[in-house]
């Protein structure tokens, strides 16, 4: 096997099947193995080994409460670890294998070192396309938890020199990839409460998973992407000036609108879900009408059945 050594103790193994099973099998025995994914090169170590998680965090000088991301062969390993919701699996459909990582709640009896999670009972994973990758992680057989290989506060690395040059001897050994085709890390969407968070952008770009989030909820793609700040900071104004004499009413609706925008409701309750009470001629349906065209959504009926009109 061809075998360089940059730096003492550090060895880049060119990405072969013989080389790929040995970095396994350092990883099954608890030592830290850098390899390529799509993104950047990851420091990997098997998850559920308490000792080798935390010579990650050692080798990196990275804080214990900063989580680590898991990184599974399949996404069917990755849904006994972590606990998919309807969105985890429709967005894990749509950029699985990809530059994509989902915080999700974890599972009770999870084999994952808690270590991983900082403390937080929740679990962030992936399952990448890089082909290297996903050959490494079949053949290690466990979850391999692997931020990127690179000391804190540095730039994440593309290539194996970048890691060596890094890290040196602090891993047992470097895959050799070639560069990472992406470049960036993965875009980090939260899962774990009622509103979908987008707590990294990378490489999926965020207008890409907004789609597919509005496609679950059955709501505009405008709806959950970032220009709604715009719109619910002068929503209150902006209700007023249409609809006149309804400021209590139009106050109590704003907030509403952004607690609920905001996460702060209740995650199994509706969104939004607001009735409209009052004699006829108060401004009901211009408020409705108004509301719809501010948030960027489709008003498709009101209810006039009073006057017997068709829907």
């Amino acid at each position: 096997m061809d075998v360089t050594h940059p730096q003492a103790d550090s060895r880049i193994l060119p990405a072969t099947p013989d080389a790929i099973a040995e970095a396994a099998a350092l990883i099954r025995h608890g030592r830290l193995v850098a390899f390529p994914t799509e993104t950047v090169y990851g420091l990997g170590a098997d998850a559920t080994n308490d000792n080798a998680v935390a010579a990650v965090f050692a080798a990196k000088d990275r804080p214990r409460f900063n989580p680590l991301i898991v990184h599974f062969a399949e996404t069917a390993a990755a849904a006994e670890a972590g606990d998919f919701d309807g969105r985890a699996t429709d967005l894990a459909r749509a950029f699985w294998p990809g530059a994509l990582t989902l915080v999700l709640p974890r599972r009770a009896g999870c084999a994952v070192s808690l270590l991983v999670s900082a403390g937080l009972d929740t679990l962030a994973v992936r399952v990448p396309s890089h082909p290297v990758a996903r050959s490494l992680l079949r053949a290690a057989g466990c979850p391999v938890a692997a931020p990127s290989a690179n000391r804190a506060g540095l730039l994440s690395p593309t290539t194996a020199a970048h890691v060596a040059e890094s890290l040196g001897g602090a891993c047992a050994a470097i895959v050799d990839g070639g560069p990472c085709p992406v470049g960036v890390e993965s875009t980090v969407v939260d899962l774990s409460g009622g509103t979908a968070a987008v707590l990294r952008p990378g490489g999926v770009p965020v207008e890409d998973i907004e789609a597919v989030v509005a496609q679950i909820a059955r709501i505009p793609p405008k709806s959950v992407s970032v220009d709604d700040r715009k719109a619910l900071k002068t929503l209150k104004r902006d209700l007023k000036t249409m609809v006149f004499g309804q400021d209590k009413a139009i106050d109590a609706l704003s907030s509403a609108i952004k607690l609920s925008r905001a996460g702060l409701r209740e995650p199994e309750k509706p969104v939004g879900s607001y009735l409209f009470c009052g004699p006829t001629g108060v401004g009901k349906t211009e408020v409705a009408k108004q509301l719809a065209l501010t948030m960027g959504v489709e008003l498709v009926r009101f209810d006039m059945s009073e006057y017997m009109e068709r829907h």
